[in-house]
């Protein structure tokens, strides 16, 4: 959702370089940052079909997202554009992905019987309502901030717009992820560590990408092929550790790693300017 507002509002404004640099970070920081810090705080046992199945598939939104937004590479166009074509479809890729996630129940049973084992705070029906309507004009008003915060910052200093949202606005977006992850990886619910991870980076590049693109047609900028490629990497990458050591688990060794690449990625963003 603070992806989805941040980049919904920098779309509306114009603001490109936030909305795609914020999407693009965040998955970076997602795969680098939080899957470090979760491994960390606790060894990440991965699931197989986690593995074989949505870790190759955010690869494969990496590549398709590539090739939508680079019209100059692949069909010589004048300038670089994702359209509300392309936005469109990113959305009906997403719809394919949600019944996916929800076909996972009829393989796993059990779960839910797990999971309602636990003790959770219980809230009154209206409470829980005002509590989930709270949050959302928090993320309204809060996403606005970031915005707008976002360009005052960049024009300040006199950098851009997508350097900001590559960093800052990326961090900021991502720390519900974090928050919930580090928790899972606290209390050795290592599933939702990772499923956190992986389905936030699904979630952006299909859902919140092609919403922001869908509301504004999205010109690219041709320097985050870069980042789309140190995306790409990072995730083959956070395959191979998964193999590294104890098979199938992201230990602390590898969770050093991770966040030892992201402390050096921001310094080339830095050094990029």
């Amino acid at each position: 959702m603070p992806e989805l507002i941040v980049s919904s509002f920098a779309s509306v404004q114009g603001s490109v370089g936030v909305a795609m640099g914020n999407i693009i970070g965040s998955n970076i920081s997602n795969t680098l940052l939080i899957l470090g810090v979760s491994a960390i705080i606790y060894p990440l046992l991965v699931k197989r079909s986690t593995v074989n199945k949505e870790i190759p598939l955010s690869l494969l939104v990496v590549v398709a997202v590539w090739i939508m937004v680079n019209d100059k590479i692949i069909d010589g166009n004048i300038a670089n554009v994702l359209s509300r074509i392309d936005g469109l479809i990113l959305i009906l890729f997403f719809v394919i992905f949600i019944y996916y996630t929800f076909s996972i129940k009829k393989n796993q049973s059990g779960i839910l019987e797990k999971i309602g084992d636990e003790k959770i705070k219980q809230y009154k029906f209206l409470t829980a309502v005002g509590l989930v309507f709270v949050g959302l004009v928090g993320l309204f008003v809060g996403g606005n901030w970031i915005v707008n915060g976002a360009i005052l910052f960049a024009k300040y200093f006199g950098i851009s717009e997508t350097l900001i949202g590559l960093t800052i606005v990326a961090v900021g977006t991502s720390l519900p992820e974090l928050a919930a992850s580090g928790m899972a990886a606290y209390k050795k619910k290592t599933d939702i560590a990772v499923g956190a991870v992986v389905g936030s980076n699904i979630f952006n590049l299909l859902w919140v990408l092609g919403i922001s693109a869908i509301i504004r047609p999205m010109p690219f900028d041709a320097s985050l092929n870069y980042d789309f490629l140190f995306l790409f990497i990072i995730t083959i990458l956070a395959l191979f550790l998964i193999f590294i050591g104890k098979k199938n688990v992201i230990g602390k060794r590898e969770g050093w790693t991770l966040v030892s690449l992201y402390i050096i990625y921001i310094i080339f963003l830095i050094y990029r300017g």
